[in-house]
Order: C-alpha cells, then structure tokens, then sequence
C-alpha cells in the first residue's frame, strides 16, 4: 500500500523509531496519529500473559488515529511497536480534529460506533487467544 498524496497533505513533520522502539504505548493518552511511510509496526495489546500481537501494519496504515477521533483525553487501545527501522509521518491532529468536527453529527456517530466495536473486538479476540495457550 502506498501513501495517498491527500495524507501527505496533512503531514506536518516525519519521526524515525528504531527496531522494537514504542511509538505508542497502550493506556498512554495521546490525542495525534501517523501514517506509516517506510517500514513496519506491530500493534499489541496487553493481556494477563503479556504484550500480544494483533496486527502488523505496513506503508499506508494509520496509528494512533481511534484516540485522537475519540478525543478527550482518550487512552490508547493497544501499543504501537516498531518492526524494524520505521519513518512515520506525523498528522496534523488540529485540523484533522477541525474538519472531523465539520461532519455531521450521524457520520461522527457512525464512526465513534466502529472505534468503540474495534476497540471491543479486539480485547475480546487477545483475551480469546490467551485462554486457549
């Protein structure tokens, strides 16, 4: 997958993270979101045996981007880990958060919907795949 020049457009500045760097850490509040641009990031997520694997995320893919639309002072959901050399491209949460408050309130509904059924989804299958090792 490779990065939409609409994205690029919203990039404000670039961070480079080494291998097994934490970008994002779960339970940390954040309130901005990248887009991966070179490399890969693992997504774990806490459980009672430890940090587990969800997902690898590669060029294209957006971090840290449910938090930041959840607003608030909103914890991140799952921690974000560097698979190798990664560059990602910082987004420009201000106006991100100015045009997501410019949608009507059904479509800021339907989406807030899907986060918290992501969210949700996600705890249920980690702690799924920790009761059946």
């Amino acid at each position: 997958m490779t990065v939409d020049s609409k994205v690029i457009g919203y990039m404000v500045s670039e961070e480079r993270f080494s291998d097994k760097a934490v970008i994002i850490k779960e339970g940390s509040i954040g309130d901005w979101a990248y887009v991966i641009l070179e490399g890969r990031v693992k997504i774990k997520k806490q459980t009672s045996k430890g940090l587990l694997t969800v997902d690898t995320l590669s060029e294209g893919n957006f971090i840290g981007e449910m938090a930041m639309l959840k607003q608030s002072n909103s914890k991140r959901s799952a921690s974000a880990v560097a698979d190798g050399p990664v560059v990602l491209g910082v987004l420009d949460s201000v106006r991100l958060l100015q045009e997501w408050e410019a949608q009507p309130a059904r479509i800021k509904k339907l989406i807030s919907n899907l986060i918290q059924n992501l969210e949700e989804t996600t705890k249920k299958a980690a702690d799924m795949t920790v009761a059946s090792k």
